[in-house]
C-alpha cells in the first residue's frame, strides 16, 4: 500500500515539457483566432455606420417633410434636436437622442445642398481620410 502511494505521487504533476505544448497550442489558436476576429470588428464598425447614416437619412427626410427643405449645411444635423432660428413649421426633435458620431469618434459630414444630391452626408471611416478601403473606407450616403 505504501509503494501505491509512492507512485500516486509521482506522477500528479505536469512536466515542464507538458506545460510548454500547451502553451504553444494556447498561441497557436490566439494567432489564428485574433486576426479574424479583430477583422470583423472593423466590418461592424462599418456596418454601425451605414446604419446610423440610414437613420439620420430619415429624419432628415421627415424635417424636411415638416420644413419644407432640408437643414442647411450651416443648420447642420443639430437642426433635427433643436428648432433652428426661423424655422416656423419645425415639429422635431426628429431623433430620440443627440446626433451620434460615426464609430471613430468624429461628426459626420453634412452638406446641403450636396453634390450627389439634396444633400451629403457621409463618415470619411477609420483613417478620417477622404477614399481609403476596408476599415478606412468613406461610408455615404449616395
Amino acid at each position: 500500500m505504501n509503494n501505491s502511494l509512492l507512485s500516486f505521487r509521482r506522477h500528479t504533476g505536469f512536466t515542464l515539457l507538458e506545460l510548454l505544448v500547451v502553451l504553444v497550442i494556447l498561441g497557436l489558436l490566439v494567432g489564428y483566432v485574433a486576426p479574424k476576429y479583430f477583422a470583423q470588428l472593423g466590418k461592424s464598425e462599418v456596418k454601425t455606420a451605414r446604419a446610423q447614416i440610414g437613420a439620420l437619412e430619415k429624419a432628415l427626410d421627415q424635417y424636411r417633410l415638416d420644413v419644407g427643405h432640408y437643414p442647411t449645411s450651416e443648420q447642420g444635423l443639430p437642426a433635427l434636436n433643436a428648432a433652428p432660428a426661423g424655422e416656423s413649421r419645425w415639429a422635431g426633435p426628429y431623433l430620440q437622442k443627440t446626433v451620434p458620431h460615426d464609430p471613430w469618434g468624429r461628426p459626420y459630414i453634412f452638406k446641403a445642398p450636396g453634390e450627389h444630391g439634396d444633400f451629403d452626408l457621409f463618415s470619411l471611416g477609420k483613417d478620417g481620410q477622404p477614399g481609403g478601403s476596408d476599415d478606412n473606407v468613406d461610408i455615404v450616403n449616395w
